[in-house]
């Protein structure tokens, strides 16, 4: 930990020295009249008049990466002022999450929609609140120094939780920038031998040049959870007055638990690099032109990668590779035209050396990235003698594994727009990873080490380019060793049209899939669990989902139906299982929002169903509900919202949770037990004054009332009632 916190202060005093180096690149305005944020690298310098510049107002953008290709896509900074107060709950903005109970604890979504690949281990998977995938990095360019320091935490010394996030970026130019991530959490538990502890630190730095681009990460978890196995009676949360025939209250910290001297470790880390060389031409345009093409025409509408009704107009849907410049105005010249600039002179009649620009016209680009990431996984714990050991009859254990892989892509990319025939960009790439795998041996107590090739081919085809319909359709096939047989096909398109004084959205995805379950899924052993799946089957999975927006009524309405042949899953005793047969999951999900004047009601229903209950439980319906006055005081710059909200699902044997192997199982055939039918009710009061949002919670307000049932997990209940605060700033200098 001195090694880490070291680190940490080098990182910060470089930055420091940044800021101190750093000089004013830009102050333009970066916003168009759609409020979009523009990329200043698109922007003409300004011109050097040798006066002083006394403050430069901040201006920023971020983008995220698509982890295959490293396209980039603007996403809001963060400055969410509304539902502040939901940020850090492990249970998600809107309580989707079954979990333990502790901050940083594992958890699953209850929407099976919602469900990620148990990448990039099958035991990093159940952490997706605290771990950060390359494609959820957050790059930021500025033209000052950004800073947002947060603060959250809930109950007392002893048994409260608290999370302290920290993140820094600076530019050098206005193309080079840098920055550094700190995250640290501490869950102490309401329950005994409950006690989580994560963090995380990271670099990242981009250079996005008119021909070069690079953008690079550096992140390094370490995860630490204390196993309590559960509570050792529900009837301590859900009878109390029977326990200890009523001579003795129990607080959450007394209630006595299956576990103890139990944990689980994870170790990650991960250098993700994406990089591209464009070929192109160049040509000469009227400035104001040149400007509106950066603003119009790279900002192009592209299909939203979310279902939030309130963030689908088309003006805030960015193109995925629009700040790359990889898009040309449709207005603009084009290779082979005939248009002369002469003749553009002589129709605007304009001075040529002080009304045109030169502008940069990407037709190709080469593409190259690489990822390399190491994971470890330990669990120790010492219990009673277990007959079902295979290394320690005595039950003692010490398993630990380690996965390390490499990852190459590289492409080629014809860009959409560059004449007026390039309808849609096309792309085309090869990949290769290299898998090893460190296991345990169940007879010498060596390492057992695995490794896999793995090569696939694939393509993009993409419209991303102007107002009306855009759709992408990607894919690849393996062509050998483990990828043998395998591929993934997706598409997606988007059609945006005017419905009386509204724009509606309307989008359609799917996939089809035909994959192998992963390493651990068919090899793991360990003291407790040993088990090589060498012949397990492909799961084959095609999906079809439907998505429709109206922003002016509030509502998005979501609804799909996936089929899965060989589904796989962990079984009543934590084993990987396959069903053979075909299982059928719908899905429905509406949001809607009400408003009168400073009352809001928002509103999110979701109804599933699965064709086998027994192999994949899933609650058929799911509520949260919010509702809150919403207005601004003190001259209009102080927001304040005021609410209560409800999370809801009905009953259904949800999926136990095996410390042994950090997972989610089916229940066990002897211990069946259903659990939702009890609504968690939380109130709050967030406020936003100009650079800073804080919030006052008190969560489960409803605690000991109706059936007491509060559970997320079986054996597992959640947090009684308690305060919840937290803090964050901006700073832009």
């Amino acid at each position: 930990m001195r090694r880490i916190l070291l680190t940490y202060i080098l990182l910060f005093v470089l930055g420091l020295l940044a800021v101190q180096a750093q000089q004013p690149f830009n102050t333009l305005d970066n916003r168009d009249r759609y409020g979009n944020q523009v990329d200043p690298s698109t922007q003409p310098d300004s011109l050097d008049t040798g006066t002083d510049v006394q403050s430069i107002p901040p201006k920023l953008y971020m983008w995220q990466l698509s982890e295959t290709l490293g396209n980039r896509t603007i996403v809001p900074a963060d400055t969410l002022a509304l539902n502040f107060q939901n940020t850090n709950l492990v249970g998600g903005m809107t309580g989707e999450y079954n979990f333990l109970g502790n901050l940083g604890s594992p958890r699953l979504s209850r929407i099976f929609f919602n469900r990620q690949d148990d990448e990039p281990t099958l035991f990093m998977a159940p952490y997706s609140s605290f771990f950060v995938r390359p494609d959820q990095v957050f790059f930021t360019n500025s033209n000052v120094p950004y800073t947002n320091l947060t603060y959250y935490k809930a109950g007392n010394k002893i048994n409260g939780e608290e999370r302290f996030k920290s993140y820094f970026s600076v530019n050098v130019n206005k193309r080079l920038a840098f920055g550094f991530n700190f995250d640290y959490l501490y869950g102490r538990g309401y329950y005994a031998n409950q006690s989580t502890s994560h963090f995380n630190a990271g670099l990242f730095g981009s250079y996005i040049g008119e021909r070069y681009q690079i953008q690079a990460v550096y992140n390094n978890f370490f995860m630490k959870m204390n196993e309590n196995g559960g509570i050792a009676n529900d009837g301590y949360i859900t009878r109390p007055d029977t326990m200890a025939e009523g001579k003795k209250e129990y607080s959450s910290t007394t209630i006595p638990v299956k576990m103890e001297q139990t944990s689980n470790r994870n170790k990650d880390f991960y250098v993700y690099l994406t990089q591209r060389y464009r070929l192109g031409f160049k040509r000469r345009v009227l400035k104001e032109e040149a400007q509106n093409n950066s603003v119009q025409q790279r900002f192009s509408p592209a299909a939203p990668t979310t279902s939030i009704a309130s963030s689908i107009a088309p003006a805030d849907s960015l193109a995925t590779d629009s700040l790359a410049t990889d898009s040309l105005p449709a207005n603009n010249l084009a290779m082979g035209d005939n248009l002369s600039l002469d003749s553009l002179n002589s129709n605007h009649a304009l001075p040529e050396d002080t009304n045109f620009v030169e502008e940069f016209v990407p037709v190709t680009s080469f593409i190259h990235t690489f990822k390399i990431e190491r994971a470890r996984h330990k669990y120790q714990s010492v219990s009673t003698p277990d007959e079902n050991a295979y290394y320690n009859k005595q039950g003692v254990s010490r398993d630990s594994t380690t996965a390390f892989s490499v990852k190459n892509v590289f492409g080629i990319a014809l860009l959409e727009g560059f004449n007026r025939y390039a309808k849609a960009g096309l792309t085309g790439y090869i990949s290769h990873k290299f898998s090893r795998y460190d296991l345990m041996n169940a007879d010498s107590m060596t390492v057992d080490r695995f490794t896999e090739q793995e090569i696939y081919v694939g393509g993009e085809l993409a419209k991303r380019q102007g107002k009306t319909l855009h759709y992408s359709i990607d894919g690849e096939v393996g062509i050998m060793d483990k990828a043998m047989g395998q591929f993934r096909v997706n598409g997606n398109m988007d059609l945006n049209f005017r419905l009386w004084k509204d724009t509606v959205n309307l989008i359609i995805r799917g996939f089809v899939k035909n994959t192998l379950p992963s390493f651990y899924m068919r090899h793991y052993h360990s003291n407790l669990h040993v088990w090589d799946n060498d012949n397990m089957e492909k799961e084959f999975r095609t999906r079809v989902e439907g998505e429709l927006n109206i922003d002016r009524w509030g509502t998005n309405l979501r609804a799909g139906v996936e089929n899965v042949k060989n589904y796989t899953y962990l079984n009543q005793k934590a084993v990987p299982e396959q069903n053979s047969g075909n299982i059928q999951i719908l899905s429905a999900t509406l949001k809607q929002n009400f408003r009168a004047g400073i009352f809001h009601l928002d509103n999110e229903v979701t109804w599933q169903k699965s064709s086998n209950e027994t192999v994949l439980p899933l609650p058929q319906i799911s509520v949260y509900s919010n509702l809150y006055l919403l207005t601004k005081l003190a001259k209009k710059v102080l927001t304040v919202q005021l609410g209560a909200d409800v999370r809801y699902f009905t009953k259904y044997n949800a999926p136990a949770y095996t410390p042994s192997i950090q997972q989610f199982h089916l229940q066990p055939e002897n211990d069946q037990v259903e659990i939702g039918g009890y609504p968690i009710v939380n109130v709050y009061a967030n406020l936003h004054l100009k650079r800073t949002r804080l919030f006052a919670m008190y969560s489960h307000v409803n605690q000991g009332m109706g059936t007491r049932n509060s559970f997320l997990v079986p054996h597992y209940p959640i947090n009684p009632s308690l305060l919840r605060i937290g803090v964050s700033w901006n700073f832009y200098d």
